[in-house]
């Protein structure tokens, strides 16, 4: 994966050397039903107990609409020539109320028959912290907080190795890690095999500069998300702070080159050597994005965007702060 170029929607990379192989408009589609039928079961599970019912009722019937949509893709899919399933990139986190070493294998080969897929091009761990085993993948006590559970995450890390060894995954990552925990791994006696990648909220407001020093120096890949600041969820981000595609100096930049501030942002990762993270659900700004490698940046401009950095984190997580694992206290 090292050295390759993606183009990506949601979880799902299409590595551009293969992409003129595929119909774009009918892979387009296709890509946001998977994220759709990927992503749809955690949603529902971490935020039924806050929208109730009346939501509770209509997600299961858009949940059932995506897999069976799903299904019907994949049947369609395996009649089609084996060299297709080079074409899109697979890839699955590992939640964290799967950290112990004993759950991982279990978990990925349950997330593979559900898909039917026979392997992932990457597996990576969500998030280093982690919560009580159990059916509910945001488990809560009587008085609404997350139940923790403590996970020396180097064994966890083992059994991802075990899951590659078994044939059972390409690649295995991390998301979320800073430099201490990533050292944790690389540290590790017996190491086999060293994270591809860390993903990471990282923008113009959070450039992440020292973190992707590190990764470079280990040659592990960063990989972006939030790249375009965020959607700004009330549920997840404070409202109060500002918006990353209406900065000024941002503005000004995109104006100069006759783009919009968003292809400007993530033009700035792609020369930095980030991979990003973005999607969307509109034609207009699908066929944008694929301008971000029609134009270059000055390195005078990207200069200016590094002069942006507040260290600002749309995605703080707070509910997870007083974990012991918690991530975000350091680079």
């Amino acid at each position: 994966m090292m050295g390759t170029k993606f183009l990506q929607w949601d979880l799902v990379p299409i590595p551009l050397m293969q992409f003129k192989k595929v119909n774009v408009r009918r892979l387009q589609r296709w890509l946001l039903k998977l994220a759709s039928a990927i992503l749809m079961e955690p949603l529902y599970m971490g935020l039924r107990r806050r929208l109730g019912e009346p939501f509770t009722r209509r997600l299961q019937m858009e949940q059932s609409k995506e897999r069976t949509y799903f299904t019907q893709e994949r049947k369609k899919r395996k009649k089609r020539t084996s060299s297709e399933r080079t074409v899109v990139f697979e890839s699955l986190q590992l939640g964290s109320t799967f950290h112990r070493p004993e759950l991982v294998r279990n978990c990925l080969e349950q997330s593979l028959k559900k898909l039917k897929f026979d392997y992932l091009d990457l597996f990576i761990i969500h998030i280093p912290v982690s919560l009580k085993p159990g059916p509910d993948l945001s488990p809560m006590d009587e008085n609404g907080k997350l139940i923790f559970d403590i996970v020396d995450l180097r064994q966890t890390w083992e059994a991802m190795e075990a899951c590659k060894d078994a044939g059972l995954v390409k690649s295995i990552g991390v998301s979320n890690f800073n430099r201490r925990q990533l050292e944790m791994i690389l540290n590790k006696p017996g190491l086999k095999y060293k994270p591809v990648l860390n993903q990471v909220e990282c923008h113009p407001y959070l450039n992440q500069s020292k973190l992707l020093a590190f990764c470079k120096s280990k040659d592990i890949l960063l990989e972006a998300y939030c790249a375009l600041g965020s959607q700004r969820d009330k549920m997840w981000i404070d409202q109060s702070t500002p918006v990353l595609l209406e900065d000024p100096v941002l503005g000004a930049i995109a104006k100069k080159y006759n783009r919009s501030p968003a292809l400007v942002a993530l033009r700035y990762q792609l020369q930095r050597g980030i991979v990003v993270l973005f999607k969307s659900f509109t034609r207009k700004r699908i066929e944008e994005n694929f301008q971000v490698f029609d134009f270059q940046l000055s390195e005078e401009d990207m200069k200016t965007i590094d002069g942006l950095n507040k260290n600002l984190r749309y995605l703080s997580l707070i509910q997870l702060v007083d974990h012991p694992q918690f991530p975000f206290k350091d680079e």
